[in-house]
């Protein structure tokens, strides 16, 4: 029997580990190499998350704990007045059923079949993956939007690119979007900082790499968030340095001895003042459109809950799931090129937009909780010497609180970030994951 588990657990690791690099990749797929399936391949991860949940279930490796019940309970309620009371279209609500039905259960699953190395062994590929996705960025940065590199999904011609300065458009990496770069690097920025603290976890050519490859993508991403994601991986790492002074100085004097040595080479690098000068355009221009920096946390993210509260198309039951999500929307109005949210862009504006102000707002508590528990076990775990799961936690907590998950790949992250938060915090046994039940 216990042989029989084992290979269980060993085929769920693969799952999940299939899981991670269609989050990585599917982009690639819609854009690249199955094009005339761009659509289907948006939800290429959910026949992985079916299984996974089908198969743990199964053989009893899982079970639901209170916030997934929860969840159920509250997506099925929302189905059932979707289709009394809302819009009324079955396959926009069965596309927005899906998100927390499939997806939410990942977290715990992960948490459950993975283990302390398990968590390691991603961030290693992670870092890999790092180095050539910066390779192409750079590519995608300086080339053409009518470049083969830069079409968008369905082999759109046009270009991938959006928005960025007068002269550059921040690029998507091999996602379908520019969000998913951002949120790559977010996802990056934590394990390198860990690393950094934990230098025989990984091998020092790597982990050298991998940091020049993360100080290059910040410029050449455009993207005010990228910035934001390593500055609040850097604070985490400051917030545990008391317990590892030595190490923490160790690695700023390697951190300063690198910056020593490449200034003088990145100062000549026309590649890198270009790919600066468009990043500090952005900045400002945004900067001034929005505020400042103390705007835009205000907007994005207090006034994201705020217009929670108060959003105009809130009702009791409300208008519906799916209907939020881009997808969904294109579905009931029709491929609009210049649509755009139907509900809300934030998150929990959506969330009470599509289910109504009870049942959306008992999603969002359900997603605080998961949080305060993150945050504890997180720092639980630190106290043990064990900061893996903390600095995980620098970017899950953002996107378990308040990612946008009616986006496939917000919502990827969110759920693998937050799972491996869970999975670190145990030893090497499944016996020990008693912690997230």
């Amino acid at each position: 029997m216990a042989v029989a588990n084992d290979r269980i657990i060993n085929s769920l690791k693969k799952g999940i580990w299939c899981y991670f690099l269609l989050l990585i990749f599917e982009g690639a797929l819609r854009k690249w190499v199955l094009p005339q399936l761009a659509a289907p391949l948006l939800i290429v991860r959910d026949p992985f998350a079916i299984w996974i949940i089908f198969t743990a279930s199964r053989y009893k490796i899982w079970k639901p704990n209170g916030f997934v019940l929860i969840i159920v309970l509250v997506n099925i309620l929302s189905f059932i007045t979707t289709m009394l009371l809302g819009h009324g279209n079955i396959i926009v609500a069965v596309y927005g059923l899906r998100i927390l039905l499939l997806h939410f259960p990942l977290v715990f699953i992960i948490g459950r079949v993975y283990d302390h190395e398990d968590v390691l062994k991603l961030g290693r590929v992670l870092l890999w993956i790092n180095i050539f996705m910066t390779l192409l960025v750079a590519i995608q940065f300086f080339s053409p939007q009518s470049a083969w590199v830069n079409r968008g999904v369905g082999g759109d011609e046009t270009g991938s690119g959006f928005s960025g300065t007068v002269d550059f458009f921040r690029v998507p990496g091999t996602f379908s979007f520019t969000n998913g770069l951002s949120l790559f690097y977010g996802f990056v920025a934590a394990y390198v900082c860990y690393f950094w603290a934990d230098l025989k976890s990984i091998p020092k050519y790597l982990l050298i790499s991998s940091t020049i490859a993360l100080c290059f993508a910040v410029p050449l991403s455009i993207s005010r968030t990228v910035l934001f994601e390593v500055i609040l991986s850097i604070a985490f790492m400051f917030v545990i340095s008391s317990k590892q002074i030595g190490k923490l100085l160790r690695t700023l004097a390697i951190l300063g001895i690198l910056t020593l040595v490449l200034s003088p080479l990145l100062n000549k690098s026309d590649v890198f003042k270009t790919a600066t000068g468009a990043f500090t355009e952005r900045f400002e221009t945004a900067n001034e459109s929005e505020g400042g920096l103390e705007g835009v946390f205000v907007d994005r993210f207090l006034g994201g809950m705020y217009s929670a509260v108060v959003n105009e198309n809130a009702s009791f039951f409300g208008m519906g799931i799916g209907m939020g999500t881009n997808a969904g929307a294109r579905l009931m109005v029709g491929n609009d090129s210049k649509l755009g949210f139907l509900i809300s862009e934030g998150e929990w504006g959506r969330l009470v937009g599509e289910m109504g102000f009870l049942l959306g707002l008992l999603i969002i508590l359900v997603r605080f909780g998961v949080v305060m528990k993150m945050f504890r076990i997180a720092w639980d775990s630190s106290r043990y010497k064990n900061f893996l799961p903390w600095m995980i936690l620098s970017f899950a907590w953002i996107q378990m609180l308040q990612g946008q998950w009616a986006q496939p790949t917000s919502l990827g992250f969110g759920v693998l970030s937050a799972g491996l938060i869970f999975a670190a915090a145990k030893g090497r046994t499944i016996d020990k994951g008693d912690i997230i039940q």
